[in-house]
């Protein structure tokens, strides 16, 4: 969603694990069969909302690929400092949040993984030309 030319062949959302919102994720998702991706062989997920608020992460196969639902991801405290700083975005014609261009280098610089890092180069890049463009007055559109 920043600009990034790397591919990501995933979706990484961030959710509060608790029952309410387990329950939305699987009414959300009943339509593309969504499975533990780590254990495929188990089938089609059928755990409840109670058991899913339980756990940290989960790492989902679908019909139309892989979702990964994330419940912390380090070294940031979660769900409320994340969406605290969120911008917002327009997808599939619902209002999203998106998380903040410096939480996400700050990430991918904790993962430390080779591939993380070329991202975390190209995006700095992308916030130093974002900080320096010169925006448009107020009520002109470019």
């Amino acid at each position: 969603m920043h600009g990034s030319d790397q591919l990501t062949r995933d979706l990484d959302i961030l959710a509060a694990f608790n029952p309410e919102n387990m329950a939305r994720l699987i009414a959300a998702l009943r339509d593309l069969h969504p499975y533990n991706s780590a254990r495929p062989d188990l089938g089609e997920l059928r755990t409840s909302p109670e058991e899913l608020a339980r756990y940290r992460n989960l790492y989902l196969g679908t019909d139309i690929g892989r979702l990964d639902v994330l419940g912390e991801i380090p070294p940031l405290s979660g769900y409320p400092e994340v969406a605290a700083e969120a911008t917002t975005a327009e997808f599939l014609g619902a209002t999203c949040k998106v998380i903040s261009l410096d939480h996400l280098i700050t990430i991918k610089e904790s993962v430390g993984r080779p591939k993380d890092l070329l991202v975390v180069a190209e995006l700095k890049a992308i916030r130093d030309r974002l900080r320096n463009e010169p925006r448009p007055p107020r009520g002109e559109h470019g």
